[in-house]
């Protein structure tokens, strides 16, 4: 299909009058487009040219105005919305084999009977094992339409033949709240990792679980979290922000002040709140952070935020490409704009992360500098806050720079953990499944024995992973190796839930986290 530039340019040769009252500037894309596709040396791919023309004006406007063609915006679709037709498992890759990690409760794969470690070698009598398929493709060839079948063989560990099977595909929901648990007879904890269409929902729904276990303070998780809609960050400030007050407002030069309130009867307007946030925090998850900073509901955790505070809106294209133009600038209630400076150089801009490792901003909140003419102050304490570049905590929590190795930093890059975890799953899940009654049994009993990091040592080899520093290295490196693993087995065996909870005991940023919230005195914290 012609992209919208050749469509309107055959309307604009088409209707000359037309044509004559456009702005130069269109006109002159328009020409320069038909001209190429009319008179170009050699045949030409006019969709490619146009998403290339696209990228390239979103590109001169800020770094996030983005385009994304058909098969990304579907995806991107289904991420925000929560929900997919497919056959509702969890997945990973290890050395082109597609492992089945776990089913999804009461989801067409459980129906059926498929189990966790089995491995899925076939679908629609197409062969995706061992022939280096694209993760994407594979998952497109699993979803369709609710309805529909799809049949699929399976390896299973101790049968030496194919077990075939018919799913019929059905909805299946992809969480965003995807940990939640009490910490103690009192603190609770929930992680949020991304702000979609069911965030709100899923956040609720944890919130009076743990109320019913006896929540009184709370703790919720926004590392790497990096945004999504707006309306959810709204939404789940009002569960936090009693009366009805202003969460966050939006302007722009054709977007007059938007204001987002409160609706203030949320549950859990009372009792000790830490929100933890690092680097990668961004967008909707500042919106979050900033807003209980700045009414002091609350406590912020952690590091700098990323600092994005400019508002997309999706335009949707004829062909099912989507353009997200950036239309606002978000503030807090305080009037912080939490955007980070761009100055119409990208490559300055996607390398910030990488400058504030190098400058010791990651490591020392001494390095952190913000101008006085960025000062503003909460609502409530009239406490100091700066705007001009993300949300900076009111407890900083240094990036642990020894924790990991290089070793250890080059296995995890190359997803040489993740691999051996999965590989010894495969072979030992079913004996641990037997010999420990459940993840606490779990915690206090398994270690991490030579097969497996011998597992993962062949893995870094594979994987073209140098130990550098000798055996002196890797000794170094297993007290961190050790946990990571016996986390992944956690999670792949139990949830999500079980995996933060081992992973949490030795979380810098979750430990202080804990230390602020039980604090009985918690609203002098905030005044220091």
């Amino acid at each position: 299909m012609k992209k919208i530039f050749l469509l309107i340019a055959t309307l604009v040769l088409t209707f000359t009058t037309q044509a004559q009252e456009m702005p130069a500037h269109i006109l002159k894309l328009m020409y320069t487009s038909n001209i190429i596709s009319r008179f170009y040396v050699d045949n030409t791919d006019n969709d490619k040219i146009t998403e290339a023309g696209i990228k390239a004006m979103l590109k001169e406007l800020d770094p996030h105005s983005t385009y994304t063609d058909t098969k990304e915006t579907k995806a991107l679709l289904e991420q925000m919305q929560g929900s997919f037709s497919g056959i509702g498992i969890q997945f990973n890759i290890v050395s082109d084999t597609l492992f089945v990690i776990q089913t999804t409760k009461n989801g067409p794969s459980e129906r059926a009977g498929i189990l966790a470690g089995d491995k899925i070698v076939t679908v629609n009598d197409t062969v995706i094992s061992g022939v280096k398929m694209e993760r994407s493709d594979i998952m497109s060839r699993l979803r369709g339409a609710k309805g529909t079948e799809v049949r699929v063989e399976v390896v299973r560990r101790g049968i030496d033949r194919l077990l075939p099977f018919t799913l019929v595909r059905d909805d299946i929901s992809t969480e965003t709240v995807d940990a939640a648990y009490m910490i103690d007879d009192k603190n609770g904890y929930i992680r949020i990792t991304s702000f979609g269409a069911k965030t709100h929902e899923e956040f609720a729904s944890k919130l009076d679980s743990l109320k019913s276990l006896g929540l009184k303070n709370l703790i919720i998780d926004l590392e790497g979290n990096g945004g999504g809609y707006l309306n959810a960050a709204v939404d789940i400030a009002s569960e936090l922000i009693d009366e009805e007050k202003l969460v966050v407002y939006t302007e722009g030069r054709s977007n007059p002040r938007q204001e987002y309130i409160s609706k203030g009867n949320g549950k859990f307007l009372k009792g000790n709140l830490v929100v933890i946030v690092d680097e990668t925090s961004a967008s909707a998850s500042e919106i979050l952070a900033g807003a209980i900073q700045d009414w002091d509901r609350g406590l912020v955790v952690g590091r700098r935020s990323f600092g994005k505070g400019l508002v997309q809106r999706p335009f949707n294209l004829p062909d099912g490409s989507m353009i997200r133009l950036t239309i606002a600038r978000y503030y807090t209630p305080s009037g912080r704009c939490i955007q980070k400076p761009y100055d119409n150089d990208s490559i300055k801009y996607e390398l910030d992360l990488m400058n504030r490792y190098n400058s010791g901003e990651l490591t020392s909140a001494d390095s952190i500098h913000f101008p006085d003419s960025l000062k503003t102050f909460t609502k409530r304490l009239k406490r100091p806050v700066y705007g001009g570049g993300g949300i900076m905590p009111d407890y900083f929590v240094p990036l642990d720079t020894l924790k990991y190795t290089k070793y250890h930093r080059a296995l995890a890059a190359k997803g040489c953990i993740i691999q051996a975890s999965l590989k010894y799953l495969d072979q030992n899940r079913q004996q641990i499944e037997q010999e420990y009654s459940d993840i606490y049994d779990f915690e206090k009993r398994f270690e991490v024995d030579e097969t497996y990091m011998k597992m993962l040592r062949e893995q870094g080899e594979q994987d073209n992973v140098k130990l550098e520093g000798g055996e002196e290295e890797y000794e170094k490196s297993l007290p961190e190796l050790k946990r990571q693993l016996k986390s992944l087995i956690a999670r792949d065996i139990w949830s999500m839930d079980k995996f933060m909870e081992i992973y949490n005991q030795s979380n810098e940023l979750f430990l202080k986290a804990y230390e602020l919230v039980k604090e009985k005195k918690f609203e002098r914290l905030m005044q220091k």
